[in-house]
């Protein structure tokens, strides 16, 4: 199993538990993410994905999304795709 870094968290908004993520590779639904920070270690697979607040089925290197997280992250956290 291997990881590629495809972004990093630019947001982190607590109340509804939603990551803003500025991706640097491709993501879609149904992938397994890392994300990684100094005191973040949390791997999940992703349900859904918004861009501007409309649910898409994948997104694109350059794009800015909103992802629901089941736990706390933080600004600059580093966001891997596993990858079997």
């Amino acid at each position: 199993m291997t990881e590629e870094k495809i972004g990093f968290v630019e947001h982190y908004f607590d109340k509804i538990g939603v990551a803003a993520i500025k991706l640097t590779g491709s993501l879609k639904v149904g992938d397994k993410i890392h994300i990684k920070g100094h005191t973040t270690d949390l791997e999940q697979n992703i349900d859904s994905i918004q861009i501007e607040h409309a649910t898409v089925p994948t997104a694109d290197k350059g794009a800015d999304i909103g992802v629901k997280v089941k736990d706390k992250v933080r600004q600059h956290d580093e966001v891997f795709k596993v990858v079997d």
